[in-house]
């Protein structure tokens, strides 16, 4: 572990001081991966989903996560985004949600590409549970990471 805590002296939750940190540029990337019946996939590629462009609306949703991953984790500092892009990609067993976050701060962006990646996934399954509610979402995961002291990162 790096020695940065997100707990103080006596053991309690606190944002970790990032202030003497230097600013550096960082970018982050994260997917989710949503399983979906093989008609519901159709649809959603072919544009034929009832409640509209599911696609549109999962790179929306995906963006908007990424802005406001500081207001629902808890611990995570609020930071300026420089740039998120969001793509949904077919699978074969459903969709692929990749979000890239970067920014240049003094804190990473995987939070953000990952929250990002989730509500994409979460705002897919509301687009086609009234086909599927079996859809799955699952795993979200960081794909990579840059910048700041800990450098390069892949899975």
């Amino acid at each position: 572990m790096s020695g940065i805590s997100h707990l103080d002296e006596q053991g309690r939750a606190r944002m970790v001081d990032v202030s003497a940190k230097p600013e550096t540029a960082r970018v982050a990337v994260a997917e989710a991966l949503v399983t979906l019946a093989p008609g519901t996939r159709q649809a959603v590629f072919a544009g034929e989903l009832p409640k509209g462009d599911a696609r549109a609306v999962v790179r929306l949703a995906a963006i908007m996560g990424a802005k406001r991953t500081a207001d629902v984790v808890p611990l995570c500092h609020p930071i300026t985004l420089r740039a998120v892009e969001a793509d949904i990609t077919e699978t074969a067993t459903g969709a692929r949600v990749e979000v890239r976050v970067a920014t240049t701060g003094r804190t990473g962006v995987e939070m953000e590409a990952m929250t990002g990646a989730a509500l994409g996934a979460i705002a897919l399954y509301d687009m086609v549970k009234g086909l599927d509610r079996g859809a799955e979402i699952g795993p979200i995961r960081l794909l990579s990471k840059s910048g700041g002291r800990s450098g390069e990162w892949r899975r």
